[in-house]
């Protein structure tokens, strides 16, 4: 069982005790699973009922429906939709159907008007009207809940509670998505046996929402363990950014996705990531020698330098998206 932690004092700011003591059991459990529950997050729970309902009307459209917000119009924001197996894990196709989107932003943005990848308007369907409401209201809230977890860990590494949100985080980018798990069946598991094969989130910190059907599946060091549905929390992780900034203090774990419910999944991940346009560098405060190198299950050497975050981010994303990304190095020809 993953700990669950009530992060309430992170939220609101009122006892600077409480915080430390929440910063400590953050640190246990980022250090030695990388993931937790976070009760106390602040998200109503009206909120993430309304998202449920809007997503799963969008998901119940027609494929040809929700294809007129399809991610090839969503040009270099890489916002919209995709279909099942329309999505890469580790070069095998994932057995779910998503929605990209992100902070809503408009041309008058500096990020938008400098071409930034990521960056602009998502694109709603007609049909839902009310999606776009519930996404808007879910993300401001679990906005918040992020910069309380970054508090967080920024005392758990013994920083200044505001260490990333006065830098790295300061103007964060910001990925959401909605998820669909269709049940599945037998002729489909073979070319798609898994919602999401075994990965780690590349960014810095990650808030899932999820239904009640669970499937969910994290890789520990003693082995895969089930992430089941706790009523009114979110399941907090680490991405690999945070773990190379760290010098692997904090762990980011391998996870997969099996719906194994025999009918629809939904999950809302929120990916809270560094500035686009930031240099990353490992925390002066770290010393190396305290985190010896270790091979990780993928190979990758947390210790390899990172640059800016954005550059990092589009070689990740190209892998999840090839087509997309093939698209890409032709405009900018």
């Amino acid at each position: 069982m993953l700990p669950v932690i009530d992060i309430a004092p992170l939220v609101e700011r009122t006892n600077p005790d409480q915080e430390r003591v929440v910063a400590a059991q953050i640190d246990h459990a980022c250090s030695n699973f990388g993931f937790f529950y976070a009760t106390g997050h602040g998200i109503d729970l009206k909120l993430l009922l309304d998202l449920r309902d809007a997503s799963a009307a969008f998901f119940a459209l027609p494929e040809a429906i929700k294809a007129e917000i399809a991610m090839a119009k969503g040009g270099t924001a890489w916002r919209g939709w995709f279909p099942v197996q329309g999505e890469l894990t580790s070069g095998l196709p994932d057995l779910k159907e998503g929605l990209y989107l992100g902070e809503e932003l408009g041309f008058e943005d500096p990020r938008v008007r400098a071409g930034l990848p990521l960056h602009g308007a998502n694109l709603w369907p007609d049909s839902v009207p009310e999606l776009r409401h519930a996404v808007i209201a879910y993300l401001a809230a679990a906005v918040r809940a992020a910069d309380a977890i970054m508090r967080g860990c920024a005392l758990a590494l013994g920083l200044e509670a505001d260490h990333f949100a006065k830098g790295l985080t300061a103007q964060p980018t910001l990925l959401f998505r909605l998820f669909h798990y269709p049940a599945p069946d037998p002729e489909t598991v073979q070319s798609a046996p898994y919602g999401v094969g075994e990965h780690s989130d590349y960014g810095l910190l990650t808030l899932l929402a999820q239904d009640d059907k669970g499937g969910l599946e994290i890789r520990t060091r003693d082995g895969w363990i089930a992430v089941p549905p706790l009523a009114d929390t979110l399941v907090i992780n680490i991405g690999d950014m945070f773990e190379r900034l760290t010098r692997g203090r904090f762990r980011s774990a391998p996870h997969r996705v099996v719906n194994r419910a025999g009918v629809s999944r939904y999950s809302f991940p929120l990916f809270f990531d560094p500035d686009f346009q930031a240099e990353v560098q490992p925390l002066p405060e770290l010393a190396p020698s305290v985190f010896p190198r270790e091979t990780r299950w993928d190979g990758l050497d947390i210790h390899e330098p990172i640059g800016t975050y954005g550059e990092y981010l589009i070689g990740k994303v190209s892998k999840v998206f090839p087509e997309l990304a093939q698209a890409r190095l032709r405009n900018r020809a």
